[in-house]
């Protein structure tokens, strides 16, 4: 599907944060695997219990869970890193373990550029005592269909200020680069 006017809606998870056989839903890769339920519709309870204990032990480190501080320097990180390569960024939410996004990748090349902006991030929050990994690989970028489905992942990324996320606009604008 063709993105409209080159925007996407873009989502990345902290490191081990949602992993295969997850209570709260999951997808195999490919959606190789049928899962029943989702986030919304949970499975039923003890569904692949034993796949979601398999995928924790095989975790190199811990879960990453953001403190509200490190929230907003991993958000801050990955808007500035994108505005360095011209990408226009219209909202970006980031909560204890993922990061919402609407942005404007005209030339399609979403994933090198979000992970310049995610390593960009993860060296931020180095330089703030985090050691290991930061990121789940890769994360989802899917296409904004037309300006009603713009403006409907735009309000539903600010939303996420109401549950605890740093949550930036276009509004605000980059002026705490000096500050961080």
């Amino acid at each position: 599907m063709e993105p409209w006017n080159g925007w996407y809606h873009v989502t990345s998870n902290t490191y081990g944060t949602w992993l295969p056989g997850d209570p709260r839903g999951w997808r195999s890769k490919g959606h190789r695997k049928h899962v029943e339920g989702d986030y919304k519709n949970p499975p039923p309870e003890g569904a692949d219990r034993h796949l979601h204990e398999h995928a924790k032990d095989k975790l190199k480190q811990p879960p990453v869970r953001l403190s509200p501080k490190h929230r907003e320097i991993v958000g801050k990180a990955v808007v500035e890193m994108l505005a360095m390569q011209d990408i226009e960024v219209l909202a970006l939410s980031m909560d204890a373990i993922h990061c919402h996004l609407l942005g404007r990748f005209p030339d399609k090349s979403v994933r090198p550029r979000m992970g310049r902006a995610k390593k960009h991030a993860t060296f931020r929050l180095r330089e703030h005592g985090h050691a290991g990994r930061l990121w789940e690989a890769k994360g989802r970028a899917l296409p904004i269909t037309n300006r009603a489905h713009q403006v409907n992942v735009f309000n539903y990324t600010v939303d996420h200020g109401l549950e605890g996320a740093w949550v930036w606009t276009y509004r605000q604008g980059l002026y705490w680069r000096d500050e961080t």
